[in-house]
């Protein structure tokens, strides 16, 4: 009888629980098919929506996406193609640093490394657009505005700060791996490239998706820094369309949305893997 009870009480429970999972998942998914139905809007403008949803569908607005710029007011292929240099540049050398900043707090032991573990986490509380203005000057000051180079610059300098993850994946191999190779004569460059990398493609590639997906949609850095419309990044020509060029926007949006999930759902065991891994030591 009190077996009874209990699977009762315990299917009772399951119940519940998917229950508040399935509404949590609507509220969630709602807004998402709502931007991609009102991407396939045929007037294109946010006024002619009946309720929620567009009163007709085309395909129209995809295509002129990328055939029509409006007479060089909306250039989205130019948009998506220096989002897609900057994030690839920025993701690649900003993994590169904050690899190697993750190594050497993790394998080395030197005077101040407390001290310096400490401020970065003490940095890391402050939010990024607190020092918008001292980046400003600085980049002018270096001729950077303007250049898109400006932007792979910050982002892939300030990633090592946020290094603790890869840390802690690091400090998860065992040292008698490093040992023998140094036993070997291997260099600490080898002992980085050679040993550390291999066994840490899951820290690499979530590393890599991170530092990826962050400039592929911030909007506020290109914004303040990237002045001429044919450099804006796809975040910031997407902030400037009108509500009559709604289509063309839920379009904008629903297009640069997929590479990221692409890119989550080939790389996703990599992903946890690294993140769970990174997680068990600070």
């Amino acid at each position: 009888m009190k077996k009874k009870r209990l699977t009762s009480k315990r299917a009772a429970d399951n119940v519940l629980t998917y229950t508040v999972l399935l509404i949590m998942a609507a509220v969630f998914l709602f807004p998402c098919l709502w931007l991609i139905l009102a991407s396939f809007s045929k007037t294109g403008s946010l006024y002619d929506f009946k309720g929620f949803f567009p009163r007709a569908f085309s395909f129209q607005t995809f295509i002129d996406l990328f055939t029509d710029d409006v007479n060089g007011l909306y250039p989205y292929k130019t948009w998506f193609f220096n989002t897609l240099y900057v994030a690839v540049c920025s993701s690649v050398l900003g993994t590169i640093l904050v690899l190697l900043t993750a190594y050497v707090m993790s394998r080395f032991r030197f005077k101040g490394r407390d001290t310096l573990k400490k401020t970065t986490l003490v940095l890391g509380m402050f939010p990024g657009f607190m020092g918008m203005t001292a980046v400003y000057i600085i980049m002018t000051q270096l001729g950077l505005i303007n250049k898109l180079e400006s932007l792979i610059f910050f982002y892939a300098a300030t990633t090592p700060v946020n290094y603790m993850v890869q840390k802690g994946y690091f400090d998860s191999i065992p040292n008698t791996i490093f040992e023998a190779a140094r036993l070997d004569g291997a260099t600490n460059l080898e002992v980085f490239t050679k040993i550390t990398l291999p066994l840490s493609k899951p820290m690499v590639v979530y590393t890599m998706l991170t530092q990826f997906a962050w400039p592929w949609s911030d909007v506020l850095l290109p914004k303040l820094l990237l002045k001429d419309r044919n450099m804006w990044t796809v975040a910031v020509g997407l902030f400037n369309l009108p509500d009559t060029h709604f289509a063309r926007f839920a379009a904008g949006s629903v297009f640069i949305a997929i590479p990221i999930v692409i890119l989550y759902f080939c790389l996703v065991k990599n992903i946890v893997n690294g993140l769970t891994a990174g997680a068990v030591k600070g």
